[in-house]
């Protein structure tokens, strides 16, 4: 078995170091990636509440759909960040995968529908990107990509190490909670707690989004949180949080970690990344912050805290009620 270890793995810290500079070619062209496989699984399942259903999820290798249906079966999708790889499993026992390492988005998205064709499912899903401005059809994205293996590696095991955290945090939530989950529209890692209350209605405007997908989002009062690897707004990773509606007092949050703050420009608080990566305790000031952030938005806004929340999980002890 030792044949099979990865040694690009092998001795990696938790929580890798990231840059949004020296990497942002590779989660750019990852943010893509994932928009067509994300919307191969829009294509085949049934709406759930807050696009639910649309989601990826982080796995032991990568990043996948979860079983799809089709015909009398099911299929998966997987982006395999160890071998980097976008692999295709269906129930029958086909297996197929295609290089991450595209020249361009258009190639990968031919070879996704070649791989899907292949196999025998037939899928027909919109070419667009979303939540990209100037955003091109993936058909027609001839421009030249670069993708490094080893940057997208070190952001697969952020989203599963975030993911791990935000589990936790999520354990001490008994109202209705979000699923652990990735919105490829967007490119982030979130978990969303809900007040169990209706939402101003959410006024869109997000670029290349229907507005009906937003407003149907944030129907419901949130306090929201996730990780992202970075953008034009804010170019460096970082963990966020933010209310919508956001309440009175929200932006005067109290407990937040060493390098946590409210951004002004995007409307959210946000710690970046490094701060985590390099606090002597960064599973602890991750916590922090999404307790602290929490807590702002719920308390301004007046939840029913004691009848939504419970002490934080544990593994294999029954939660007492």
């Amino acid at each position: 078995m030792a044949a099979d270890r990865n040694p690009a793995i092998d001795g990696n810290a938790a929580w890798p170091a990231l840059s949004y500079e020296a990497d942002h070619q590779t989660f750019e062209a990852l943010h893509l990636m994932t928009q067509i496989v994300g919307k191969v699984r829009l294509a085949l399942t049934p709406w759930i509440n807050h696009s639910w259903h649309v989601t990826l999820y982080p796995s032991a290798v990568g990043l996948g759909t979860g079983a799809m249906p089709y015909g009398a079966g099911a299929f998966d999708l997987e982006f395999d960040f160890l071998r980097h790889r976008l692999r295709l499993r269906t129930s029958e026992g086909h297996r197929d995968d295609i290089p991450l390492a595209a020249p361009t988005i258009a190639a990968f998205h031919g070879a996704v529908l070649d791989m899907l064709d292949e196999a025998g499912i037939a899928v027909s899903f919109g070419g667009m990107p979303n939540e990209i401005p100037d955003a091109v059809p993936f058909a027609q994205d001839d421009r030249p990509r670069s993708y490094d293996p080893d940057a997208a590696n070190r952001l697969w095991r952020v989203w599963l190490k975030a993911a791990e955290v935000f589990t936790r945090f999520r354990s001490c939530f008994i109202g209705k909670v979000s699923p652990v989950h990735f919105f490829w529209g967007s490119f982030d890692l979130a978990v969303t707690r809900f007040s169990g209350r209706k939402a101003p209605r959410h006024p869109g405007g997000v670029p290349n989004l229907p507005n009906d997908v937003a407003q149907e989002a944030y129907s419901h009062e949130v306090s929201s949180a996730g990780f992202w690897s970075g953008g034009p707004t804010a170019p460096y990773p970082l963990f966020y949080s933010y209310a919508y509606p956001e309440p009175d007092g929200f932006r005067a949050a109290k407990g937040l970690p060493a390098g946590a703050s409210f951004d002004e420009a995007i409307g959210e608080y946000v710690l970046p990344y490094e701060a985590v990566s390099q606090a002597s305790d960064p599973d602890g000031a991750l916590l922090q912050f999404l307790q602290a952030t929490y807590e702002a938005a719920a308390d301004g806004a007046e939840w029913d805290r004691s009848s939504l929340e419970c002490a934080m999980g544990r593994p294999g002890v029954v939660r007492p009620i």
